[in-house]
């Protein structure tokens, strides 16, 4: 193309371009926003149902057995089962009312938690063991809960996925050496993933999977991508690291919530 008829940078036909990819980013996001919400509402309705089956039976255990020994088990049992179903309803209405995608001074530690809560029963089935090393007084860090609640359980889903005969996932909280970041790694004991594909595993539409489990999810090759775009619009990192044979980790950083940001 020559000089006199390359496109100006202040071209009408590129400008209306990029404002559509951008309006068509900002759309795809809404709806992986609302597709992880309803994954969410489909983990906790199965969840709950056992939950509600458990009230059940120790309820009907109680009925049926007057000595105080029975009833005395079957009401703590059912005394668990409703404070399993008030975190299990507490953590999808909070993620349902907090629509704001806005940054500001998050606790990485809750949103963990919350997202093994919602994924308890899947890892159970899955024989997944969860192990966690949070670091004393780990700051927070400067995020939309939202979005990275999104990003967590997309990584613990991919390590469950990452291991069909069960494992283990590391989950690693703490503050970086240079106190600008909160670090947060992922790390599943699966089977790694190969040298030539580590380049482009952030890729959209690369994927090392045949199509989703029988879980129904995973195979597109989006949510990878979709994690590394939320993490480069808070300013942070995402790396991967793999070893064929002995797992795969992903490890976060995020900027650290400055004290007066803090205490705003």
């Amino acid at each position: 193309m020559s000089p006199q008829s390359a496109p100006s940078p202040h071209d009408p036909v590129q400008a209306d371009a990029q404002a559509e990819i951008q309006y068509l980013r900002a759309e795809l996001r809404k709806m992986q926003s609302l597709a992880t919400l309803g994954e969410l509402m489909g983990t906790a309705t199965h969840e709950f149902n056992n939950v509600l089956m458990t009230i059940l039976n120790y309820a009907k255990l109680g009925i049926r057995n007057r000595d105080d020994a029975s009833r005395d088990k079957a009401l703590d049992k059912i005394l668990s089962a409703t404070e399993r179903a008030a975190k299990i309803t507490g953590t999808i209405l909070a993620q349902a009312r907090n629509r704001s995608e806005s940054l500001e001074p998050t606790d990485l530690r809750s949103i963990i938690t919350d997202s093994l809560v919602l994924l308890e029963r899947e890892l159970r089935k899955y024989r997944i063991t969860v192990e966690t090393d949070f670091a004393n007084q780990t700051p927070a860090a400067i995020a939309s809960g939202n979005q990275i609640q999104r990003v967590v359980l997309n990584l613990l889903i991919n390590s469950r996925q990452a291991m069909p005969e069960g494992g283990t996932i590391l989950i690693k909280l703490s503050e970086s050496k240079d106190k600008e970041w909160v670090e947060l790694s992922v790390r599943d004991s699966g089977a790694g993933i190969p040298k030539d594909k580590l380049p482009h595993i952030f890729d959209a539409f690369y994927t090392t999977k045949s199509g989703p489990d029988d879980s129904g999810k995973g195979g597109t090759g989006l949510g990878l991508a979709a994690c590394k775009e939320i993490i480069d619009a808070h300013h942070g990192r995402i790396r991967v690291e793999s070893t064929v044979g002995r797992g795969t980790a992903f490890v976060i950083r995020l900027p650290i919530a400055k004290e007066q940001q803090a205490a705003a």
